[in-house]
């Protein structure tokens, strides 16, 4: 069993690393009933979700670690909370902007400026879209799909495991798993920049909202829950990360993972409660917004 492969050193270790999962758990909980009680009912479920998306993902490492053989269930939990906290953060961002409609009226002759990360950033060629209700759906629409088509393939998958069809280090063409990580790949592309699309945009309107940090710690997680542990899996399915008694190569590199990630997500944890408890102010009436963006031209009327 897991206890007794440890030595005092690896027990002392898992003890710590479990005392902060409950650390972020608890001040997760302390600041939900904050928001509950302070913030208004229509931007309340949105911020408890995007706060909850670190404590989750500390809590699912803390488990796949003491229960190695959980490790499929728990990576899957947290990638389907996280392809809504995804959807989720977008959602603020017009929320904060006033709602949709307010968000229209403010960027009336605006346009999106969509050459940004993570797909088009090089493309610097491509013309900048009209601010619309339109552009707005296909924008919500490309997070929306994260949220949905994501836990659809992480089930399939938990699907095909249970029959010993999906062997996850196992990136042969012929195998099923090579093919759902690149689909969840590019679904989970396109969610992420929509996100860099909208928030290129409201960033000036919305710095009064602190949004450049929310946004900064958001990317944290996106970088460490998904760039991070995919370049571990990585380095254990190639053996890089060597073997350990009794542990293999990606037993070892899915413990440092998980290990790394309860550490992360605690200090993301922390950092958030700051962030988002402070009190900001509303923003400007319209007449007096935050300046266009260089380059957008009022259009006569």
């Amino acid at each position: 069993s897991l206890s007794t492969g440890l030595d005092l050193p690896g027990r002392f270790l898992f003890a710590i690393l479990t005392l902060m999962t409950l650390i972020a758990i608890l001040v997760f909980i302390e600041e939900a009933v904050y928001i509950y009680r302070k913030i208004p009912s229509s931007k309340r479920s949105i911020i408890i979700w995007i706060n909850a998306a670190a404590p989750v993902i500390s809590t699912t490492s803390c488990i796949g670690m003491w229960v190695p053989r959980s490790t499929m269930f728990t990576d899957f939990t947290a990638g389907i909370f996280f392809a809504i906290v995804i959807h989720k953060f977008l959602m603020m961002m017009i929320k904060e902007c006033g709602g949709q409609k307010m968000l229209l009226r403010r960027f009336e002759n605006g346009r999106f400026t969509i050459s940004t990360g993570p797909c088009c950033c090089c493309c610097l060629c491509l013309p900048r879209v009209p601010i619309t209700r339109q552009t707005l759906f296909w924008l919500k629409l490309g997070t929306f799909q994260f949220a949905v088509f994501r836990p659809v393939l992480i089930f399939l998958s938990i699907v095909l495991w249970t029959n010993g069809n999906y062997v996850l280090y196992n990136l042969s063409p012929k195998g099923p798993a090579l093919w759902i990580s690149c689909f969840i790949g590019a679904l989970t592309l396109f969610a992420l920049w929509a996100v860099g699309i909208m928030f290129r945009k409201v960033r000036i309107l919305l710095k009064c909202k602190n949004i450049i940090p929310k946004f900064a710690l958001y990317q944290f997680i996106v970088i460490l829950n998904q760039l991070q542990t995919t370049i571990i899996n990585i380095f254990a399915t190639q053996k890089i990360i060597p073997c350990a008694p009794p542990l293999s190569s990606t037993a070892r590199g899915s413990y440092i993972a998980q290990q790394l990630l309860i550490m992360e997500m605690f200090l993301i944890t922390v950092v958030s409660r700051v962030v988002y408890r402070r009190k900001y102010h509303d923003l400007e009436p319209l007449e007096c917004a935050a300046p266009e963006e260089p380059g957008d031209k009022k259009q006569p009327p």
